[in-house]
């Protein structure tokens, strides 16, 4: 909770106004942080969240309104004044060097140094401080951090942001890579870093974390501070999705159209194995059908879909495809199938991010574009822009970079490229990651049309509840086993965890 003793603000934003090309990202925003509480800031994506963020990091200069810091006003100039002032960002986007070791990655910058060479001895006994601090003490500091998975990585970017001075620590979506184990030992973290008077602006779409978490909550709507300091125990969720959306959000997943006992198998998996990784996988998905993968973290869920896909080559196994084997690690053959996956990481896997949106679309179906070796872009942005008014993307900008779109946009972008593409097979990890609570009612309700259509569906979500909601048959795994097949009506996300829980003990 708020540490009392500190009754004046650390930091205070005034009218804070920023506009890119014409575009207007911040229209007016207050805040007011005090030390010692985790504020929350909430909005749908393109709220302006990420504009806000940036411009108290130092990336962006505000074109109007005023900062404050510790009740004098200031001027963030660039990142590095940023830290020497407090102030330290974990960023969505992981923001570590994969070549460097842990603790190279942990002082980047501020490196431990005698004669103007590093002195690695103190840089590796402070970096492993810090991670015991953070409960990950069994991270070598000399572990490159390439070799690290997702949810390590973000562990890193915070002892990074924790080798600082900092007084102020920003959170965008630090739980969206963690399982939940890893999210309860960040909330541990996060409680400890209050109780000493460090305040914590968290961003998450999770709004559940927001009740374990946050003290106060400020919500952003198009680029507006919609409401201000509002005590997160006294503030109904309607309430606060009625904030975001403009709207009350209702019966978030929309009902499933019942699939036919005779409906054709889409997909089919036969002992499907990737030494070291998961083995013996065994499913089937029909016309119409959504299957959901259940487990936690690093239980060898991505890694199935992937090897369905071909980005992963088989040790053991088939993968079929309305009835034709597919020849293993071989992606050219799956979508060539009618096989289509969105990835977890959509930003550095899925998209091309400084290409225009209709360049990503058409990514999978250039063939169909070409002509005596050269595209054809009028027919191309045409076909995008049909695609992105039919999903409802805004703004419905073809000739738009898609590194400027919000992350439910961006999640659009790939379901229009396996829309154009005609897939019958759509594997989905993590449709949701980094997406508003607005945003993904459309999602689910676009996945359930497709799923209508006659399009079988494999889901993956860390979020049970979402499998759960989506799916007509979950299997849970863990360890790289399944574990269990059952009709989602048939268990409950309790039930799921029971099972997982006792398949990662045996």
């Amino acid at each position: 909770m708020i540490n009392v003793d500190h009754p004046t603000s650390l930091l205070q934003v005034r009218g804070l106004t920023k506009s890119f090309a014409g575009v207007q990202a911040l229209k007016g925003v207050d805040l007011d942080v005090v030390p010692g509480e985790v504020h929350c800031v909430l909005g749908q994506n393109g709220a302006g969240k990420s504009t806000l963020i940036k411009t108290l990091s130092g990336v962006n200069q505000p074109d109007e309104g005023e900062i404050l810091w510790r009740g004098e006003p200031v001027t963030i100039s660039d990142p590095i004044a940023a830290l020497g002032m407090g102030i330290a960002t974990m960023y969505q986007e992981l923001d570590v060097v994969d070549g460097l070791t842990v603790a190279e990655n942990i002082f980047l910058g501020h490196e431990y140094a005698r004669a103007g060479v590093t002195d690695r001895r103190t840089t590796n006994r402070r970096a492993r401080e810090i991670m015991t601090r953070l409960g990950h003490g069994d991270i070598p500091p000399n572990r490159e951090v390439g070799h690290l998975s997702a949810a390590n990585k973000q562990i890193v970017s915070m002892a990074r942001a924790l080798s600082h001075d900092t007084r102020l620590i920003i959170m965008d979506e630090p739980s969206a890579v963690l399982d939940a184990e890893e999210v309860k030992n960040l909330f541990r973290v996060v409680r400890e870093l209050t109780a000493d008077g460090i305040a914590v602006i968290y961003i998450s779409h999770r709004l559940e974390e927001i009740r374990q978490i946050g003290d106060r909550i400020t919500v952003i709507k198009d680029g507006r501070s919609m409401a201000n300091n509002l005590p997160v125990a006294d503030t109904p969720t309607q309430e606060l999705i009625r904030l975001m959306t403009g709207r009350t959000v209702e019966n978030v997943f929309p009902p499933a159209t019942p699939v036919a006992p005779d409906a054709p198998v889409m997909l089919s998996v036969e002992g499907l194995g990737v030494r070291g990784l998961f083995e013996n996988i065994d499913f089937e998905v029909r016309a119409g059908e959504i299957v959901g993968l259940a487990g936690l973290v690093g239980s060898g869920r991505s890694e199935i879909i992937e090897t369905i896909y071909g980005a992963r080559k088989a040790t053991s196994g088939t993968v079929t495809v309305e009835g034709k084997a597919l020849p293993p690690g071989s992606v050219i053959a799956g979508v060539g199938s009618g096989m289509g996956l969105s990835p977890e990481e959509r930003k550095s896997q899925g998209l091309i991010l400084d290409q225009p949106v209709y360049r990503n679309v058409t990514l999978a179906s250039f063939a169909r574009w070409a002509k005596f070796g050269f595209l054809n872009e009028r027919a191309e942005k045409a076909v995008s822009l049909t695609e992105l008014e039919a999903l409802e993307l805004r703004p419905a900008d073809p000739i738009r970079p898609a590194r400027t779109l919000s992350g439910g946009n961006q999640q659009k972008i790939l379901l229009a490229r396996w829309l154009v593409h005609g897939t019958r097979v759509l594997l989905l990890d993590e449709p949701t990651r980094g997406v508003d609570v607005g945003a993904r009612a459309e999602i689910y309700a676009l996945i359930r049309k497709l799923a209508a259509a006659g399009t079988a569906v494999v889901v993956i979500s860390s979020e049970i509840e979402e499998v759960l909601g989506l799916s007509d048959r979950v299997l849970v795994i863990a360890e790289g086993r399944l574990l269990h097949t059952t009709n989602a009506s048939d268990i409950d996300e309790h039930g799921v965890l029971d099972l997982v829980m006792k398949g990662s003990a045996a």
